[in-house]
């Protein structure tokens, strides 16, 4: 439904814009996906926030876990609905159960350092993780995008040890691993996506060959 809409909004305004090409008209169409198909999402994910009573924690949750996830990336859902059952899970889901989990603060330590050296494999590994649809093939803009996931990482894991709102604490410690496992090539498969840098090397490779 969105896709054919989209479709509809990008011949209309092809019409009224000649100089429109193919190229630039598919630019144009996948900002407007991602334009509506956003504003239904929100709202669906608002109304489940609020019926689980943590609304105002999913709220706060997606603020600090917006930085990390902004800078390494992380799998695309292929379908709306698919979008909104993982984009739920990370930040409702997150919300909702650090609510019930109480970590001693000696044991939370080593859980953030344990974590701490995961995120690191796994950033230098994987990240910038972005998707065939928004590759990302500048190499300073990939160091860039790495080297602040390593210091935000850092960061937030510390955050964790030394913030006293335990819930607030919960919310990163639980927010900080899934969003490192969403960069994982394990994730990637399991959601039928591919690095988008990866393709295009291997396009390029192709050409020269």
């Amino acid at each position: 439904m969105i896709d054919k809409f989209c479709e509809y909004l990008t011949n209309k305004i092809r019409k009224k814009m000649p100089e429109v090409d193919d190229e630039r008209a598919e630019v144009i169409k996948y900002g407007l996906q991602i334009i509506i198909g956003e504003i239904p999402k929100i709202f669906v994910m608002i109304a489940i926030a609020w019926a689980l009573g943590c609304l105002k924690y999913t709220l706060l949750c997606f603020l600090l876990l917006l930085p990390y996830r902004m800078y390494s990336g992380g799998f695309h859902m292929k379908t709306h609905i698919g979008c909104i059952i993982g984009t739920s899970a990370l930040y409702i889901g997150n919300a909702y159960i650090s609510q019930f989990i109480h970590i001693e603060l000696t044991y939370k330590i080593i859980v953030c350092i344990l974590l701490w050296i995961f995120a690191m494999a796994m950033i230098y590994k994987y990240a910038p993780a972005d998707t065939e649809a928004v590759p990302i093939v500048s190499k300073k803009e990939r160091k860039k995008r790495r080297n602040i996931s390593y210091i935000i990482v850092t960061i937030m894991l510390i955050c964790v040890c030394v913030i006293k709102f335990e819930l607030v604490s919960n919310m990163m410690l639980l927010g900080t691993l899934l969003q490192t496992l969403t960069i994982t090539r394990l994730a990637y498969k399991l959601t039928n996506n591919k690095f988008g840098y990866e393709e295009y090397l291997k396009q390029k490779n192709a050409v020269i060959n």
